[in-house]
């Protein structure tokens, strides 16, 4: 267990240092960056699935320490992939905003001899409802990544209930051997007790015999 999980905390470190490059990376070299992040996260779920099996195997005295890294491992790499949505929220509204700026300050008006006619109004009112349309949808799009995160946290704590389940079943199991080992002591004990008694009267009554 001890070298997986050295080796996935030190991609949760690299992922942590990578996250300053969003911020200063151009707009080409933005995709590939949150594509690898993404992929690094990814990997990362998949060795704390390992890790959650792994801990639940270690020794007894071991397992409680164990469970506790690897659940510190997976709250620090869910902080990662929310602080990663959140990134992509926020460009997805900001690139939107620069294509309407964009489109607005394209857009040709129309004019004649006698006076300017621009259409302004008409322009701002689709503008407008594009802008609720592309809010909308970036609404949309962060409410299922935050879905997909909440499903894909739920799944990892519901493999650690059923571990601990197993684990407490396991020790009833052994509440149980225990328990039954010690009435069928109880059982014997019983018995030599009485054939104690039994043994104790014959030695008495040949005594009180011979003495008399």
């Amino acid at each position: 267990m001890e070298p997986l999980y050295q080796q996935t905390h030190k991609q949760v470190h690299e992922i942590q240092s990578h996250m300053g490059r969003l911020e200063t990376a151009d707009k080409q070299s933005l995709h590939l960056v949150e594509n690898e992040i993404q992929a690094s996260i990814d990997q990362i779920f998949s060795h704390l699935e390992r890790l959650e099996i792994l801990s639940s195997k270690e020794p007894p005295n071991k397992r409680q320490n164990a469970k506790l890294r690897v659940d510190q491992l997976k709250y620090d790499v869910q902080h990662l992939q929310t602080a990663l949505r959140n990134f992509q929220h926020r460009r997805y509204a900001r690139e939107q905003q620069e294509r309407q700026r964009e489109e607005l300050l394209s857009r040709t008006f129309t004019t004649n001899d006698s006076d300017t006619t621009i259409p302004m109004d008409s322009s701002l009112h689709f503008n407008s409802s594009l802008q609720k349309i592309h809010h909308g949808m970036d609404d949309l799009i962060g409410g299922g990544h935050s879905i997909l995160d909440g499903l894909r946290a739920q799944r990892l704590t519901l493999k650690g209930t059923q571990e601990k389940i197993l684990d407490i079943a396991n020790m009833l199991g052994l509440s149980n051997t225990v328990m039954r080992l010690t009435e069928k002591r109880a059982f014997q004990d019983k018995y030599f007790m009485i054939g104690g008694m039994l043994l104790t009267c014959v030695v008495m009554f040949l005594v009180v015999q011979y003495l008399t």
